[in-house]
């Protein structure tokens, strides 16, 4: 099938029609993957007092109203001292409250006797920057605050359910079908998700809202690659990453100009309705149906191509590949393909060591991509331009990605991204904490070569593995993947050990994986292996020798099989 292209044009203007419009769909998945950065934000907090305020003090400053004092209440563990309509002085911390004895003496200072109670009435909570949040929305403080932590670790497990039902699915019933689906399902989910009325409810369905964001996201990648001709591919694949990158700047933009969650959360589901709209023309892959002996809808497929990428002499579906017969006797046929699994992956030490420095990679890329997105709102400055600026730099990091990978190499271009990204870790940690705009700078520049790093790993991986197993081999890392965006959030709460505990941790491995990436073999100018042995071979020198002999032949064998020129 992949000769297809050479008639039809490799990304005329069908695939490119098709390619847009499926792609823009990603944004919607960059928009719900890291939503939850200002869904879930809790803003300065205080122990409600039982009755109403007449006079506020802090330190030495003095006020009627609670809200004016947020300003200056910059010290979780410092308390405030109000006093009440009916003449009881309280002191107010985070999670707990005191009553004073002595109701005479309004002081911030106190040493008599103080009753302790618990913050039965609620807490108050700072909304000069913020209407509401699902932290203010359910009391989501103190000892319910691993609540509001476990919500993007639940949804990011959700992303890797997701993944693996959705791809299993894609392969059986058709790309086309799941991505009617998972569309509709963010769109309903997404919108339902604001009307959710309790914490509980609200995890559920953004559970469900990130098993389809992350199906859809699976299935695009092999959709566009089935449409698009190899000499188009990798920048093709590339940048769905791109559109991801714009769905994280989206959400930075609605959160400044939006503070209520719920309407938040709305707008944000807005971005897939448009696609829901045209996504019923999409056609099925010419692959997919070919693979389930569909050959008339093939034909269908090709005659469209052509029509619109204005192919002037048109081709038929025997020319391109051979068709099955319907009349073989399958009964009497011995199968001789043996049926793979994860343990192929592991075939001799060498390949062993392959596929763990390959899962090794996967892992770091996710939670280094994560941990520079989700912990951008922690630097200092604008949080919102934080997080616009951590999604805008991955758009040019694709563009280094490409042109590395076909000017030095897979290899050669993944390795010294991620050694990079460790080195700069280690340069945010020497930082002193008051300069927060070289901080942002530094974490950006991470943000950048750890994108770069995730972005390569994709084909790379498609590269290093034969075609028997290659489809385990990406799909295995992916689940690795989704390993480690699961284990980021976790990473980002470590700053309340360490300020500087995720970029420890990322560093570290991005580092380990920089030095094992060196050790892998180069793929580039290489043709697909076929057998594990083959695969095996790669990066010794009797196996490099090998293929670039079978290189050439095939280029050649190209040059004289296929001389006509397409009008794409």
């Amino acid at each position: 099938m992949e000769r297809l292209f050479d008639y039809v044009g490799h990304f005329g203007r069908f695939q490119a029609c098709i390619y847009f419009a499926s792609a823009f769909q990603a944004i919607s998945c960059g928009i719900h993957y890291l939503a939850s950065v200002f869904i879930a934000i809790t803003p300065k907090y205080i122990c409600n007092p039982p009755g109403n305020i007449s006079n506020v003090l802090l330190l030495n400053a003095s006020t009627t109203n609670i809200n004016n004092i947020w300003g200056l209440w910059s010290s979780s563990k410092a308390y405030l001292v109000v006093q009440q309509e009916n003449g009881e002085i309280w002191e107010l911390n985070q999670c707990n409250r005191f009553k004073r004895e002595d109701t005479y003496n309004v002081t911030y200072e106190y040493e008599g006797n103080k009753t302790l109670f618990s913050c039965s009435d609620g807490f108050l909570y700072d909304h000069t920057n913020l209407e509401s949040s699902i932290v203010t929305e359910w009391d989501l403080v103190c000892d319910r605050e691993w609540l509001a932590k476990l919500s993007q670790p639940t949804f990011m497990f959700g992303v890797l359910i997701g993944a693996v039902i959705f791809g299993d699915i894609a392969d059986r019933l058709g790309r086309r079908p799941i991505m009617w689906f998972t569309s509709t399902g963010q769109f309903l989910f997404g919108v339902a998700v604001a009307f959710t009325f309790n914490y509980y409810s609200f995890v559920i369905v953004r559970f469900l809202l990130a098993m389809v964001s992350s199906g859809y996201l699976v299935v695009v990648f092999v959709y566009v690659t089935e449409f698009v001709g190899i000499k188009a591919r990798t920048w093709a694949s590339m940048h769905i990453h791109a559109f991801f990158a714009v769905g994280v700047t989206v959400v930075a933009l609605v959160g400044y100009l939006v503070r209520t969650w719920w309407i938040y959360q709305i707008i944000l589901s807005l971005a897939t309705l448009p696609f829901i709209l045209c996504c019923w023309m999409l056609p099925e892959t010419p692959f997919w149906l070919h693979s389930q002996g569909k050959y008339s809808e093939v034909e269908k497929v090709i005659a469209t191509m052509e029509k619109w990428n204005k192919v002037k002499t048109p081709c038929k579906l025997s020319e391109i590949c051979p068709v099955k017969k319907n009349n073989v006797d399958e009964q009497n046929d011995v199968p001789t393909t043996k049926k793979h699994n994860i343990l192929d992956l592991f075939y001799t030490c060498s390949f062993a060591r392959r596929t763990i420095s390959v899962w090794l990679i996967w892992f770091t890329g996710s939670l280094g991509y994560y941990v520079f997105a989700l912990n951008s709102v922690n630097l200092g400055g604008n949080e919102y331009l934080n997080l616009f600026l951590a999604g805008a730099v991955e758009i040019p990091s694709y563009i280094v990605a490409c042109i590395g990978m076909d000017k030095l190499g897979r290899r050669n271009t993944l390795a010294p991204f991620l050694i990079l990204s460790a080195i700069i870790c280690g340069t945010i940690m020497l930082i002193p904490q008051d300069y927060s705009t070289v901080t942002i700078v530094i974490s950006m520049a991470g943000k950048f070569t750890i994108s770069v790093a995730f972005g390569v790993i994709y084909l790379y991986t498609a590269e290093l593995y034969p075609t028997i197993v290659r489809s385990l081999a990406v799909g295995s890392g992916s689940m690795i993947c989704r390993m480690g965006s699961v284990v980021a959030p976790f990473c980002v709460y470590l700053t309340d050990v360490w300020i500087f505990m995720p970029q420890l941790l990322v560093g570290i491995m991005a580092f380990l994986t920089g030095i094992l990436t060196l050790m892998l073999p180069e793929t580039l100018g290489m043709p697909l292996t076929n057998t594990i042995e083959e695969a095996a071979k790669m990066g010794t020198k009797k196996g490099t020798a090998a293929r670039k002999l079978s290189a050439e032949l095939n280029g050649t064998f190209i040059d004289k099989l296929e001389p006509m020129t397409i009008d794409s």
